[in-house]
């Protein structure tokens, strides 16, 4: 059996596997994606992009061809009534609608942008900085962790070919199922089984029904009715249909997930768990009283879909189903040894709120900096501790409030800037003494930028004379680490030579040069505090904040902390 090696092996190609894959490549980090499945999802699932994403697609050069795949922005609203054509309808758009007044948090706004027109951008991406090292219809068979690395063992599909791959990291991107979670013998904690549903994905012409009050998610507010998912908002659709709690649960069908919601969730697996494709419930599976699902009756579901609608005589034609169960679960650890679990395989967030497969691609991020770090040998195996500590608190967060949306009756509002707030606490992280906790890792109460150790670094505005993609102060980070002063200022230079010397890539930027300023003049100075004022920051490649401070004046300390980030010997 022929014999290869690589630094990283991804096992999944869903948005969290591929989006780490990207990532991996702009770190320069030889790896192996492996995805079972022959060609990228054909159905919708996820379709909910936060801002948070998009920055990161930014960073991948995708977030102009993800935008323009996306519904128009001035669809992004949800709407609710009885039917689709109900005369007292309620339309409302996200928590934070762009330009409402408020303060820019991001260059980036967050869109609906469904699954499987994202799936192959990404994908379409991941080869051309990897090449053939992104395998579809190729499964991973067996791993044994030996402490130093995976021996894996994976089989093409088409020719039943197997093939050892030595890997010195694992990573499961491979969903709620994940095989890579259950090899390494990681349990998963929490609820399953909160409600049931069947995905339709269905043509018919109901642009022109909804016309006058076009949204990217129809929740329906007759008891048991389901909800509809835009695709294009003409002939493309998703009709969602309670199937009801799992047999022996506690839960409610009435306080599960409002399915018109702009769902999300993360990889392959669909909405919340491993969705089985082209099957239902089944005969049998009662849903209202004397009522039972066929899926291979494509005129029932017609049926359903028109009665849900309100227009009896709506032309519907039925292209295939889903089912899917919501689960709200999060796993025991995100790394055993050598063994790490990214997107669904470490959490099963509840679609109600669109941050399932949004919280797996953060989670990639975070992972593959501290990948590159590792492999290229500038920090220690103990940085890669530091993942779980920093997205497990959050994934946390982002399943109980997922979960009490999934219970509120009267619905609730998508956030679209909820994973902004994000302020990371972990060896990865070198606090000021003025820098306190606060109770969690995301902040509800929305976002409140500033330049504090372990949140992401703030967004202004930049101008700059002339030619340039740099228009955020995002778009100096990366993709090593960074060193950001307010002004350019020379006296900073021995101090990055310094880091360099050590043999750690670090850049040194300036928010303001010759050339560029911020569009609204002090906002940056406003950022940082009045009790901060002159101070720098050591910027991750993820965009958070590892430290705040003023020029030392001896220039071997900024090597010594950076160490101390690193986790380097």
């Amino acid at each position: 059996m022929a014999e290869s090696h690589t630094s990283v092996l991804v096992v999944g190609g869903g948005p969290v596997g591929l989006a780490l894959s990207c990532l991996l490549s702009g770190q320069g980090v030889d790896h192996v994606l492996v995805e079972s499945r022959p060609a990228v999802s054909r159905h919708p699932r996820a379709r909910g992009v936060s801002a948070r994403s998009m920055e990161i697609f930014r960073r991948l050069g995708l977030e102009n061809a993800v935008r323009a795949a996306g519904l128009p922005a001035e669809q992004v609203s949800f709407y609710r009534g009885r039917d689709l054509v109900d005369p007292e309808y309620v339309r409302t758009g996200p928590a934070r609608e762009p330009g409402g007044g408020g303060p820019e948090h991001t260059p980036s706004p967050g869109l609906i942008c469904s699954q499987d027109v994202l799936e192959p951008l990404l994908l379409r991406r991941a080869r051309e900085l990897a090449g053939p090292r992104v395998r579809f219809g190729t499964r991973l068979l067996s791993f044994l962790d030996d402490g130093l690395g995976v021996q894996a063992v994976v089989q093409e599909r088409a020719t039943g070919r197997r093939y050892r791959l030595r890997a010195d990291w694992l990573v499961g991107c491979d969903g709620a199922s994940s095989t890579v979670r259950a090899g390494a013998g990681i349990a998963m904690e929490g609820p399953t089984g909160l409600g049931r549903y069947l995905s339709i994905r269905f043509e018919a012409p109901l642009g022109q029904v909804v016309a006058d009050r076009v949204s990217a998610s129809y929740f329906l507010t007759v008891p048991g009715r389901g909800g509809f998912m835009a695709v294009d908002n003409d002939r493309h659709w998703i009709y969602q249909y309670p199937l009801g709690a799992d047999p022996g649960t506690a839960a409610d069908p009435g306080t599960a997930a409002d399915p018109g919601t702009a769902a999300d969730v993360g990889t392959a697996a669909g909405p919340g768990t491993a969705a089985d494709v082209g099957t239902a419930a089944g005969p049998g599976t009662a849903v209202d009283p004397g009522t039972a699902v066929d899926v291979a009756d494509h005129r029932f579901l017609a049926g359903l879909v028109r009665t849900a609608a309100g227009v009896p005589d709506l032309d519907v034609t039925v292209r295939d189903t889903m089912t899917w169960r919501m689960d709200a679960q999060l796993a025991g650890s995100y790394r055993r040894s050598r063994v790490l679990l990214a997107g669904d395989a470490a959490h099963v967030v509840p679609p109600t709120g669109g941050h399932g497969m949004n919280t797996g691609i953060g989670d990639a991020d975070n992972l593959a900096w501290k990948l590159a770090a590792v492999t290229a040998g500038h920090a220690g195996d103990a940085l890669l501790d530091t993942y779980e500590a920093e997205r497990r608190p959050l994934a946390r967060q982002v399943i109980d409030i997922s979960t009490a949306n999934a219970a509120n009756r009267t619905g609730y509002r998508i956030d679209d800037e909820l994973l902004l707030t994000a302020a990371y606490r972990s060896a990865a992280v070198v606090p000021g003494p003025q820098d306190a906790d606060r109770p969690g890792v995301l902040d509800p109460d929305g976002c409140r930028p500033g330049c504090r150790p372990g949140e992401r670094v703030p967004h202004v505005r930049l101008t700059t004379a002339g030619a340039s993609d740099v228009t955020s102060t995002l778009d100096l980070t990366g993709p090593g680490l960074t060193l950001l002063t307010a002004d350019d200022d020379p006296r900073w230079q021995p101090h990055a030579e310094a880091v360099r010397r050590a043999g750690i890539p670090l850049a040194l930027r300036a928010v303001r040069t010759a050339s560029r300023r911020e569009a609204a003049p002090g906002q940056w100075a406003y950022l940082l505090g009045a009790e901060h004022a002159g101070a720098a920051l050591l910027v991750r490649p993820d965009g958070h904040i590892a430290w705040r401070g003023v020029r030392p004046a001896d220039p071997a300390t900024l090597p010594a902390l950076v160490r101390r980030v690193l986790a380097a010997p």
